[in-house]
């Protein structure tokens, strides 16, 4: 399997002193699902942000597809984050338009300017964006304004959008932390079998810790802006859960159905 990314010894600290990373090091490989899990602060959503430099790091190096992020500025930038689909926990929808056009966003990093402002896509992009949509139970919603869906159906849109634009690796922050269980298991399904479909590497970053252990080929777990745990699921014993979160699996299942 190819290697899609790969942190070494990197690290990130704010300017009020935080250290949200400390010397974190991993690979991802293409076709991996692999849950980013820790308790809030732990630094899951500072990964997720430094891979296509959302943010940049303060040390260490973050390689893409083989090439440096934090050396790539510009065109360069913007063809390697190309590369990254990325999926919200607040959808980050257009709700003024339709769902196609929002599914359609998905192209922009491959048009020039003048075509990406006046929305002129090709009709292979909207027959892509429909199948996907299809592919997704939505394609009735095609052409309803986005601001119209459920929270369920938004995130669907989501993923269509991040799927639209060819990824080889997806980023999930927290997809499911605004649905109610149903649409949260829904959701979950999609992504696994969309990426595994297509062998697109897959980070979600989740506060649901049965819900990682079920879909994750992969868990890493974060504490204080370390990884403390890499492993397949059967290897997250009640011990290293416990070194993760600093309290035991039986709190943390009854705190995530209480949130739910």
């Amino acid at each position: 399997m190819e290697q899609i990314l790969k942190f070494e010894n990197v690290s990130k600290s704010y300017p009020n002193g935080v250290h949200a990373l400390k010397n974190v090091s991993f690979n991802v490989k293409e076709g991996e699902f692999i849950s980013v899990i820790g308790p809030s602060g732990s630094g899951k959503s500072t990964i997720l942000r430094s891979i296509n430099r959302l943010i940049p790091i303060s040390g260490g190096s973050v390689c893409l597809d083989g090439v440096s992020v934090s050396d790539q500025k510009g065109r360069k930038l913007r063809e390697l984050r190309r590369k990254v689909g990325m999926i919200f926990q607040n959808y980050n929808l257009v709700y003024s338009l339709s769902v196609l056009q929002n599914v359609l966003h998905g192209c922009l990093g491959y048009m020039n300017g003048i075509r990406g402002v006046c929305g002129m896509y090709s009709e292979d992009d909207k027959k892509k964006a429909l199948a996907l949509l299809e592919e997704l139970g939505m394609e009735q919603f095609a052409y309803n304004r986005a601001s119209d869906l459920s929270g369920g159906q938004k995130q669907r849109v989501g993923i269509a959008r991040a799927i639209m634009q060819e990824p080889k690796l997806l980023l999930c922050d927290e997809p499911i932390a605004s649905l109610d269980p149903s649409s949260a298991k829904t959701i979950m399904d999609l992504l696994r079998d969309m990426t595994s479909k297509r062998n697109i590497a897959c980070i979600v970053n989740l506060h649901q810790l049965d819900v990682a252990v079920k879909y994750s080929t992969r868990i890493i777990g974060l504490s204080k802006g370390e990884i403390v745990f890499d492993g397949v699921p059967s290897e997250l014993t009640d011990e290293m859960i416990e070194r993760i979160y600093g309290t035991s699996r039986e709190n943390l299942m009854i705190g995530a159905s209480a949130n739910e």
